[in-house]
């Protein structure tokens, strides 16, 4: 059986994409959770994928003792080992634009990344003010989110961003829980994708985990105390 290595559900964005897109999709696996206890070398995290991936990082997908790092080599070769699943559109220049679209998200949105971890179980929207206020990068990658996931739905016509949910709605779910968390602005069509996505029962099955975590990690927290 496949195994998907992931940290915590609360704040592992790059674990939720793959887990997300298999659950969701109907693809078997089993989890095994590592939780972050410190990325330093000799921590208990480091130690778990010490004899998994030479990277020390999650999520890391295994297919019987072959290992498969980075999400977007995870999306790739699940998409390659279950065609019927239909996980990248079948026209090619729809794929070719899912494509571009992953990659986009897979290499930048720092801004958001910095100044909104995912942390599922928080509720900070005066953060989200601050830095919508203060950090110019937030405000454009906003902007982007918004015209990119506004000009899909608009072409594919729903209910997901490419029409039927594909890697790129795994993709971006985490986006999605910063947007919630944060409480960043975006207009009404946008809003009914992020209440869509979230009621999916793939991502529902996240958030749950993650708000059953109760977990509080303090390097993973910079604007909480305490939950």
């Amino acid at each position: 059986m496949l195994k998907l290595f992931i940290g915590n559900k609360n704040y592992s964005s790059w674990s939720m994409r793959p887990w997300v897109l298999m659950r969701q999709t109907g693809i078997a696996f089993q989890e095994v959770m590592l939780r972050f206890d410190s990325f330093e070398t000799g921590s208990t995290f480091k130690a778990g994928l010490k004899d998994i991936t030479p990277v020390g990082k999650v999520p890391v997908l295994t297919d019987q003792g072959f290992a498969v790092w980075d999400t977007l080599a995870i999306a790739e070769y699940l998409a390659e080992q279950f065609p019927e699943k239909n996980l990248w559109p079948a026209d090619p220049q729809a794929r070719a634009r899912a494509r571009s679209i992953c990659a986009e998200m897979h290499s930048g949105f720092a801004g958001l990344r910095s100044a909104c971890p995912m942390n599922i179980e928080a509720h900070l929207p005066e953060v989200g003010a601050l830095a919508l206020r203060d950090q110019p990068a937030v405000r454009a990658d906003l902007q982007r989110i918004i015209a990119l996931w506004s000009g899909l739905l608009a072409q594919h016509q729903g209910p997901m961003l490419l029409g039927a949910f594909s890697i790129v709605d795994a993709y971006f779910a985490p986006v999605v829980m910063r947007l919630v968390t944060y409480a960043l602005p975006v207009p009404d069509d946008v809003k009914a994708y992020m209440d869509r996505l979230c009621a999916l029962p793939g991502v529902r099955a996240w958030t749950d985990g993650a708000l059953a975590e109760k977990d509080f990690i303090d390097f993973e927290e910079p604007f909480r105390l305490h939950p």
